[in-house]
This record gives C-alpha cells, sequence and structure tokens, in this order.
C-alpha cells in the first residue's frame, strides 16, 4: 500500500469516528443537557466569576472600574496574622475555630451516633420511633433551634443552663455563655454535635445491619463478652463506614456559617468566626468582595487537601 492510500485510510477513519462520536453525542445530549446547563450556571460560572473576583478590585458600586490586583487579597489574608487587628489576624482566628470544630464536632458527633446506633441496634421493640426521635434534630429548623439555644445559654439567670447550674450550686452568678470567646465557642461545638448526632445515628445503624450475627454467636461460644465483641468485631466491620462519616463531618465542619451567623455573628470581636462567615462578613458587611472571594477559595483549597489527605492515609476499602 502507498504513502497516499495509507494517508486516505487514515484519514476515511479518522472521519469515521469522528461522525460516530458526535452521533453518540447527539443521542445522548437531550439526557443530559439540561445537567450541563445547570452545571454551567450554578456551579461553573460562580467558580470562575469567584476567582475573577479574588484577582481584582472587585466593586458593585455604580462606576466603579475593576482593576487587577493580582495576589494582594490572599496575601492580605495569609500574611501578617502577627499583628493583632489585621486582616491576617482574623482570616487565621477564624480558620484556628475551624480546625478546633474539626477535633471537637467530628469525635462527638461519631461517638455519640455510634453509642445511640448500637442501643437502638440492641432493642428489639420500637426502632424506628427512636430512629425518628434522633433524628429529629437533623430536620428541625436551623432558625427555630438557634433560638431555642439563644434562650438556653442566655447570659442571665433567666437562661436554663445558668439555672440549672446555679440551682446546683456549681456556680454562683450567671455566665456571659455567647459574650465570651471560648463559651460561644463551646456552644457552637454542642450545637453541631446535637444536630449532626441523628444523622450518623442513622448511618451507623445501616451499617450494623449488614453485619452478619454468625460472627457474634462464634464469638459468645469463644467466651467474648460484651466489650470484646464491639471492639473485636463491631467496630473493624465498621471501618469503611467510619471513614466515610469522618470525611463527610470534616467538610461539614469546614463548612460551618449558619450556627455562628444565628448565634453569635462572630463576636465578640470575631473570636468565635469561622472562614465561611468570615468571608461572607468581608464580602456582604464591609463590601470588600474580592478579599472574601481569595478567603473563599483559600477554604476550598484547604478542605480539598484535607479531604485527600484523609483518603490517602485511610486508605478507604484498603489495606494500609
Amino acid at each position: 500500500m502507498t504513502e497516499v492510500n495509507r494517508n486516505k485510510v487514515k484519514k476515511k477513519s479518522i472521519k469515521k469516528r469522528l461522525n460516530k462520536g458526535t452521533k453518540q453525542w447527539l443521542e445522548v445530549l437531550p439526557f443530559i443537557g439540561i445537567g450541563i446547563i445547570l452545571f454551567s450556571v450554578l456551579v461553573l460560572f460562580p467558580q470562575i466569576k469567584n476567582l475573577y473576583m479574588a484577582i481584582t478590585d472587585y466593586s458593585i458600586m455604580p462606576g466603579h472600574v475593576n482593576t487587577f490586583v493580582g495576589l494582594i487579597n490572599f496575601k492580605k489574608a495569609l500574611f501578617g496574622f502577627s499583628v493583632p487587628g489585621s486582616d491576617s489576624y482574623f482570616f487565621w482566628i477564624a480558620f484556628r475555630n475551624n480546625i478546633l470544630a474539626i477535633l471537637v464536632t467530628v469525635p462527638g458527633q461519631l461517638v455519640l451516633g455510634l453509642l445511640v446506633a448500637v442501643l437502638i441496634n440492641g432493642v428489639k421493640y420500637g426502632k424506628n420511633i427512636y430512629k425518628v426521635l434522633f433524628y429529629l434534630a437533623v430536620i428541625c429548623d436551623w432558625v427555630v433551634v438557634s433560638n431555642i439555644f439563644n434562650y438556653i445559654f442566655q447570659s442571665d439567670k433567666a437562661g436554663l443552663v445558668n439555672y440549672l447550674l446555679i440551682k446546683a450550686h456549681l456556680i454562683s452568678a450567671p455566665i456571659a455563655w455567647l459574650q465570651n470567646a471560648w463559651t460561644a465557642n463551646a456552644v457552637i461545638w454542642i450545637f453541631c454535635i446535637w444536630k449532626g448526632v441523628g444523622w450518623v445515628m442513622l448511618i451507623y445503624t445501616a451499617a450494623l445491619q449488614g453485619i452478619s450475627k454468625d460472627l457474634y454467636e462464634a464469638a459468645q461460644i469463644d467466651g467474648a463478652n460484651v466489650f470484646q465483641q464491639f471492639f473485636r468485631i463491631t467496630l473493624p466491620s465498621l471501618k469503611n463506614t467510619t471513614f466515610f462519616l469522618i470525611i463527610n463531618l470534616t467538610i461539614g465542619a469546614m463548612g460551618i456559617f449558619i450556627q455562628v451567623f444565628l448565634l453569635t455573628q462572630g463576636g465578640p470581636i470575631g473570636t468565635t468566626d469561622v472562614l465561611i462567615n468570615y468571608s461572607y462578613t468581608r464580602a456582604f458587611k464591609y463590601f470588600e468582595f474580592g478579599y472574601g472571594a481569595a478567603v473563599s477559595i483559600l477554604t476550598g483549597l484547604f478542605v480539598f487537601s484535607l479531604s485527600m489527605t484523609c483518603k490517602k492515609y485511610m486508605r478507604y476499602g484498603q489495606e494500609n
């Protein structure tokens, strides 16, 4: 076969594959077209616009020209944290609060959720009723629950927690729970744990039902007690489920916003701020949209890096 004929055959083959691929795309386009449009409008375009805002002096004021500023907004957030009151100082406080939320709320939800799931799984009657009761916290409206928590942790004697503590002679004067940095953060963490335990319980309950009863029967024959069965059978069997929960709860802890927004709004003086609330405040309260966009990008990069790190070292579905 001559060189000319080989080129003709090659071009014909490419054209045939191209036509076949185009035909296949046209056949599936009606099914995925709406999804592609929604993804482009609701996800892709906002991300591109957010990046544009982060590298410009963006403003919504009429007549303002958005000038390119490069990485200045990122530098404002990352550097200069040693100066109290600086942009970076409050950024790293918000970052610290997110990290503390991960360290407190993720183990708290895991332990309590697993404990409740194991107890419900051992009940003979009324399992669904208990599941519904614990899951009610998950579906409760955020605004309603926030108002309840505001009442429970009021800073005067009328607050339920202060009232109980004073009656129990554990404190002599009311505690201003939401006006102090660490007590306010503690209330936010309690709020997060209380709201998420029901979801963790539901996932663990489903996973527990997948563990073969033969394993427990064999363990009982060998003389294993309840605690040995739990640590030798239940926990290892829930390894993949626990990994799934850790990833999702970690991302959720980094995404804390509405709890802070409704309870403390970042106060006092930004000490209870988290990254998303800090970004929101700088953008929509002080109209620093470029800086707020930069903070949101840094938050997203950290969440992605944290998720990939967990996936690498926890080895989902594999042995280390």
